[in-house]
């Protein structure tokens, strides 16, 4: 990592501290949530931590905004594992958005963490909590899966090349 983005660096912790708190309000406050399906835009600076930062700062904002959300603004009981998922949300767009941030790109990291996570590894999660089988909460949230790749590859490709434009002009 070079001095720009230094994880000792102040900027870099400024990132991560406001990403986090955009996550926070995004996900709390401005997003449908049921037991078993969360729909909202707090995607996006969890991706946008992820491109300017690295996938340490994509899933360090993750994992501080579930915490500290659920800490602050429960939405239902607290569980570990979806702290894992929201890093490993956050890492895999710093993976992917190091190398390329063309579509292809962007729409692969929507299908790792689309499926990879979200489906199977949440829907694993939900099982453990509500003791529910898994095979009966998987059918049900493939359609929360296949919207959200439509949406957060739209959204995704519309938000993050003008930021990185825009930040590669500072």
């Amino acid at each position: 990592m070079d001095q720009k983005h230094s994880y000792h660096s102040g900027k870099w912790i400024t990132l991560i501290g406001f990403c986090t708190a955009m996550e926070i309000i995004l996900a709390r406050f401005l997003s449908l949530h049921t037991w078993n399906l969360k729909i909202g835009l707090s995607f996006l600076p969890v991706a946008a931590a992820a491109l300017i930062g690295g996938p340490l700062a994509g899933g360090l904002t993750g994992a501080l905004g579930d915490l500290i959300g659920a800490i602050l603004f429960p939405v239902g009981p607290y569980f570990p594992g979806f702290t894992l998922s929201s890093f490993l949300d956050g890492y895999i767009y710093g993976l992917i958005f190091r190398r390329s941030l063309s579509r292809k790109a962007i729409l692969l990291a929507v299908f790792l963490t689309q499926i990879g996570v979200s489906l199977v590894l949440n829907t694993y999660w939900l099982s453990v909590l509500f003791h529910t089988p898994m095979m009966n909460l998987l059918y049900p949230r493939l359609f929360q899966c296949a919207v959200g790749v439509v949406t957060k590859t739209v959204l995704l490709s519309i938000v993050l090349p003008p930021l990185k434009k825009r930040l590669s002009l500072l």
